[in-house]
């Protein structure tokens, strides 16, 4: 199910699933840290790789090591979870990685149970169209692309033939914040052939299926889960640049970070690079980009893309549910550490995928699953988040 299903229609069933998810747990001997276990769990260090990352203790971070290590068993034991990746970076540094054995698939497709590890990519699902955000903002910054209230009509000509008083106002910055008023639905199944992302990534041409849906609100009125807003964005960029999104994004962004190690999946009819979900990457590489977001987009003494945008893009700039604002392409969420509220941004991806950036506590947290039929979705990333992640902060 898309996350406009878990984060509209069916907030109150989550709510269920989320009290009757850990009062079970809180009651499952030996799950919980601190709870019936004789001594406190060890976890393996990360693994020194020639990839950029600083390697650091946890505790030489403020982090217990014994409370975040223990969500190792928690999720070894609650196979339902289907844990894949767990990954923590604080102050610039990794100091935790551990990765599980589940049920795993590309784009839809089973790749059966499959052995996680570092070099092993994973989907990112809609965690892509936080990526192309990022690439949207580089361009923008060296002045290929005009500045988000530009029309997006008048950044694709070869659509001039659409053009309508109405479509001619939803802007660059509609699309980024999914309020450009169209007519689209991915609340249902994306199994349903009338799924409207299915239908755009099937059609022979998947920007001029976005842009002929039917204007049903005022552009920046109503935010609607579009992945429409992800393609055309791309598209943009292919026009103003020359090049698709995925070869303008290795040069510009995976590049400067040291990531060579990508897949994409692709639109059947025309072989564009999916620019709302078709990402795939090694965890340590997606946890690259929070840690980039974190830095107000530098990396390694480079700025990549300018601190304005990155600012722009984790402020509220609509509101998406009752439970989240919405940025550029980025979801707005909070936390409760120590009794005190903890903002954070968070790549959000279909089945349990999530990019957490908490510039509070200069501290990332990526957390994959392979949920991605499953309520509980929503759940399970928040638990590793909360109850293990920000639960080992000490200072």
């Amino acid at each position: 199910m898309s996350p406009s299903v878990m984060l509209l229609r069916r907030e109150w069933r989550w709510r269920a699933v989320l009290v009757a998810t850990l009062a079970g747990l809180l009651l499952t001997p030996g799950l919980v840290a601190g709870v019936a276990m004789a001594q406190a769990p060890a976890c393996d260090p990360p693994a020194g790789r020639d990839d950029g990352w600083k390697l650091a203790a946890p505790e030489t971070v403020g982090l217990d090591p014994a409370a975040l290590c223990a969500l190792v068993p928690r999720f070894t034991a609650w196979t339902q979870a289907d844990m894949h990746a767990v990954l923590v970076v604080r102050h610039g540094a990794l100091v935790f990685e551990h990765y599980f054995k589940g049920e795993d698939e590309t784009w839809g497709r089973s790749r059966g149970v499959v052995e996680f590890a570092p070099e092993v990519k994973h989907d990112l699902r809609s965690i892509t169209k936080s990526v192309t955000s990022l690439v949207l903002g580089i361009a923008i910054d060296h002045g290929w692309v005009p500045g988000v209230d530009t029309p997006v009509l008048s950044l694709l000509p070869q659509y001039a033939d659409l053009r309508s008083p109405e479509l001619d106002r939803i802007t660059l910055r509609h699309l980024l914040t999914m309020s450009a008023g169209l007519k689209w639905d991915e609340n249902i199944p994306y199994s349903n052939p009338e799924n409207s992302e299915i239908q755009m990534d099937y059609a022979p041409d998947p920007y001029r299926y976005v842009l002929t849906r039917p204007v049903d609100s005022a552009p920046g009125a109503i935010w609607n889960y579009s992945g429409g807003g992800a393609a055309l964005i791309s598209a943009v960029l292919h026009k103003a640049t020359g090049k698709t999104e995925d070869v303008l994004l290795q040069e510009t962004l995976f590049d400067p970070l040291g990531i060579h190690d990508v897949d994409w999946a692709r639109y059947p009819k025309t072989n564009e690079p999916a620019a709302a979900s078709g990402l795939r990457m090694r965890p340590r590489d997606l946890a690259k980009l929070g840690q980039l977001v974190l830095n107000h987009g530098m990396w390694d003494g480079k700025q990549i893309v300018s601190a304005a945008w990155i600012d722009a893009s984790i402020t509220p700039q609509i509101q998406a549910s009752q439970l989240y604002f919405y940025g550029y392409q980025w979801w707005l969420g909070r936390s409760l550490v120590d009794k005190h509220q903890v903002d954070w941004a968070v790549g959000y991806g279909l089945g349990g995928q999530r990019l957490y950036v908490l510039p509070q506590l200069d501290m990332v947290v990526l957390v994959m699953t392979g949920l991605y039929r499953s309520e509980i979705q929503s759940v399970v990333p928040l638990i590793a988040l909360n109850r293990y992640a920000l639960a080992a902060v000490r200072q």
